[in-house]
């Protein structure tokens, strides 16, 4: 078992003919993910990789012919919305959007849009999902980790690749890891993923990448501290960013004393939760 997506979930590429959507596909059908469309309005009736994938014109008519259940998006950051709402209304369960710099005021009429569909969205500007020795939807390497029972989930997208290796390293495997993205409005988050780890029975532990910016952190401190009967370990980035400097992630700005890592730390550790230092420390918190 794993959350959100494993070996028998149907792939479709929105933005499948694009450079990156292309790149990616490559990556991730090596990766054995059971990609069964592509999406590229235009240029239906095309295949790619030499003749493997079939391109669509729509989502509707590529999840009619293929029976796609999954969508991940690499278009440009202008199209995403569109891209989000036509697979929504293609009625996937589960839409990761890849892309970054999607408008914040774009991503606030795709929230309301998906309150009231079955849509679940990851993202933007994420790295996706990653099911090891099963699926890989995004852009998260597939060589630095291992089937196991860590769920891991973040906002960061090199920090997630740092701690997947160290917990590799460590002889550490990961059921399933989640990458959520930075961006102050976006899809699922921390506590509904929390929810699906503490009932998925292939993970027995969780740690969650957390950084500057927003109260999301505190609010997952808060649940574990009241619903959570597994063990959970933290790492915070951005301990020495000065405040009203927005670093990396357009969600990553303090502002005040609220959203610091400190003031971060400090929520979770008082919740019980143990949180490293650094990245290379967690694999020693877990055992």
């Amino acid at each position: 078992m794993s959350i959100l997506a494993h070996q028998s979930t149907k792939l479709l590429v929105q933005g499948i003919t694009g450079n990156e959507g292309l790149f990616h596909t490559q990556q991730m059908y090596q990766y054995k993910t059971n990609i069964v469309a592509g999406v590229s309005p235009g240029k239906g009736g095309e295949w790619v990789l030499d003749g493997k994938i079939p391109v669509f014109d729509s989502v509707k008519s590529a999840v009619e012919m293929t029976g796609a259940d999954a969508s991940v998006i690499f278009v440009p950051a202008k199209h995403c919305a569109d891209a989000i709402f036509e697979a929504a209304n293609a009625n996937l369960p589960l839409v990761v959007c890849i892309t970054e710099g999607v408008p914040v005021q774009d991503m606030m009429r795709v929230k309301r849009f998906l309150a009231q569909r079955s849509t679940r969205l990851i993202g933007p500007n994420c790295p996706g999902i990653l099911t090891p020795g099963e699926t890989k939807i995004g852009i998260i390497p597939g060589n630095i980790t291992q089937p196991g029972n860590v769920g891991v989930i973040s906002k960061s997208g090199t920090l997630t690749y740092e701690v997947l290796y160290a917990l590799n390293q460590a002889g550490r495997g990961v059921s399933t890891c989640v990458g959520i993205g930075g961006d102050p409005v976006k899809g699922t988050g921390y506590v509904e993923l929390l929810e699906m780890f503490e009932a998925d029975a292939k993970t027995d532990q969780i740690v969650l990448i957390g950084e500057i910016g927003g109260n999301e952190e505190e609010a997952a401190a808060e649940y574990i501290a009241r619903y959570m009967t597994k063990p959970v370990v933290a790492f915070i980035a951005g301990v020495t960013a000065p405040p009203g400097k927005r670093m990396g992630h357009a969600g990553a700005i303090i502002e005040g004393r609220e959203g610091t890592a400190q003031e971060k730390i400090k929520t979770l550790e008082s919740s019980g939760i143990r949180v490293a230092q650094h990245p290379e420390q967690i694999p020693t918190l877990l055992n």
